[in-house]
């Protein structure tokens, strides 16, 4: 069992980005295309979040022309290239599957206001940007190799 326990935490994405279910996040993710590599940007709602170790994965939904989107991500993929808090919610429920019910002003969730919570996005930032950095730099120097 301790065995697990010790490979789970190898398989953990160091410098991984607090957030919280409710939150309007901005993915960042690579994808892969052949030989050639782009980071698409995938707006919206955290709806949801399971909690299993390095198994950790997050749903994202938003609304594309109409037509409602979700992504389930990996919390700990190495694709992911950063996560950016665009604005913190004020949610009471650990998933939001209800959203996908409502149409409209019914479907948005209550902001997060004050100086506390403008402080905490930014320092959450800081640290997603800081650890984007951090794997660019170590990308290139495995590439100059």
């Amino acid at each position: 069992m301790d065995l697990i326990k010790t490979i789970e935490e190898q398989q953990k994405r160091p410098g991984a980005q607090p957030f919280n279910v409710g939150d309007t996040v901005c993915v960042n993710f690579k994808i892969i295309e052949g030989k050639t590599e782009r980071i698409q940007k995938f707006e919206g709602l955290v709806i949801a979040m399971k909690n299993e170790g390095a198994r950790r994965t997050f749903t994202v939904r938003k609304n594309s022309f109409g037509v409602g989107v979700e992504r389930v991500f990996p919390y700990n993929s190495p694709r992911i290239v950063k996560v950016d808090v665009v604005r913190p919610g004020k949610v009471r429920r650990a998933k939001l599957y209800y959203i996908r019910d409502k149409v409209g002003k019914g479907s948005k969730v209550k902001e997060l206001l004050g100086a506390a919570a403008e402080a905490a996005m930014e320092a959450r930032n800081a640290a997603a940007n800081a650890a984007a950095a951090e794997k660019a730099a170590a990308a290139t120097t495995t590439e100059n190799k």
